[in-house]
């Protein structure tokens, strides 16, 4: 007889994972179980079933899987879950900015034919301006 391993998916309802049990044919999966081996009949139903009830969209409740894919399945999810690199890893190096010769305003040139502002002169008349009260509007009256 052929044999399935199926699991119920890890409750997470922002990607629409909400199941947390499912009872079919008298089998009860719930998600802190794991793994479970079926037969290929069940498991063949259990593939098609939603976590949502007649919608077609909803996503599957189940991963149903031989036993080399269920292998493979939770080495990729372990990789994954450790994201955290160790420092027996082979890392390579991290420059800061400085050492590869950051770019600064200071190294930007004005495109040519325009002229560059002159921001001192700007805040001399801007301070000359405020003491005018001509150059002032007045909302009041």
């Amino acid at each position: 007889m052929e044999t399935l391993l199926v699991r119920l998916k890890a409750y997470d309802p922002r990607r629409g994972f909400v199941l947390k049990r499912y009872t079919y044919g008298g089998i009860r999966f719930q998600v802190e179980r794991g793994w479970s081996r079926v037969s290929e009949q069940v498991g063949e139903y259990l593939r098609g079933v939603r976590q949502a009830p007649r919608n077609p969209h909803a996503p599957l409740a189940f991963d149903v899987c031989t036993d080399d894919e269920a292998r493979a399945l939770e080495d990729r999810e372990a990789k994954e879950a450790s994201t955290r690199q160790n420092a027996t890893e082979d890392l390579k190096l991290s420059p800061a900015r400085g050492e590869r010769g950051a770019l600064t305003t200071a190294d930007l040139r004005p495109p040519q034919g325009v002229a560059a502002p002159d921001v001192a002169a700007g805040a001399a008349s801007s301070a000359a301006n405020a003491g005018d009260p001509k150059a002032r509007k007045d909302k009041g009256g």
